[in-house]
């Protein structure tokens, strides 16, 4: 049910009702689910969902129920170490795919690297995270992205790094001069405060920006 009050008109209250059903088959052959879900009133909201897990696989493929649906395919291949992996959607009415990632991923006890393409090929993204101190949580990243339209690359490195058990403190640079932190304390459990900040190293002039936020979890 979505409530929406207009205050300009005089207090108006108008109730939408919208009824959210999904069924689901789970294992009618062994690691394969079958989901079905749809929204009333909105008949295209329709969509079937397969899904398939296995201990070195996984695979989730979906479609509308619509005349010209988007169909949806990711899976990935490998074990807690290496991982190969592909998203991708086509767009049955315009023909063309609207969605082609693809991603490689290697990762150990303090190690995890990551290769990825993104925009239908057009994006190359590296990433690296390295945990230099497990006793306090401190560790080291770097990210390179390259864009082969604008033969552009960006580049980041970042750090962490724990005060005591309850309170984080991050920060990152670009090659773009940008640089930002912030400092975040679990104050009750699962609920944290956090303090942040951004500036432009290239453009001293320009007003850094602050922000605050505070997250609530039961």
């Amino acid at each position: 049910m979505v409530l929406i009050l207009d205050i300009i008109s005089g207090a108006k209250v108008v109730y939408v009702y919208q009824l959210y059903t999904t069924i689901t088959v789970d294992q009618p052959a062994p690691g394969l689910k079958a989901i079905f879900s749809f929204r009333v009133p909105d008949q295209r909201s329709g969509k079937v969902e397969l899904q398939y897990l296995h201990e070195y696989a996984g695979i989730s493929s979906s479609i509308g129920l619509t005349a010209n649906p988007i169909v949806n395919l990711s899976g990935v291949i490998g074990t807690n170490v290496l991982a190969l992996g592909t998203d991708l959607s086509f767009d049955t009415k315009t023909g063309n795919f609207t969605k082609c990632n693809a991603g490689l991923s290697f990762s150990n006890v303090d190690l995890i690297a990551s290769l990825t393409l993104n925009e239908k090929g057009d994006s190359l993204n590296a990433s690296y995270y390295h945990i230099v101190n497990p006793m306090t949580n401190t560790a080291v990243g770097a990210e390179v992205t390259h864009s082969f339209s604008t033969n552009e690359n960006t580049i980041t490195i970042g750090t962490q790094h724990a005060l005591d058990p309850l309170t984080m403190v991050k920060a990152r640079v670009n090659n773009a001069g940008k640089a930002s932190a912030l400092i975040q304390h679990e104050w009750r459990p699962r609920s944290l405060f956090t303090i942040s900040g951004e500036v432009d190293t290239k453009s001293i002039d320009k007003s850094a920006k602050v922000g605050l936020a505070l997250a609530l979890k039961p």
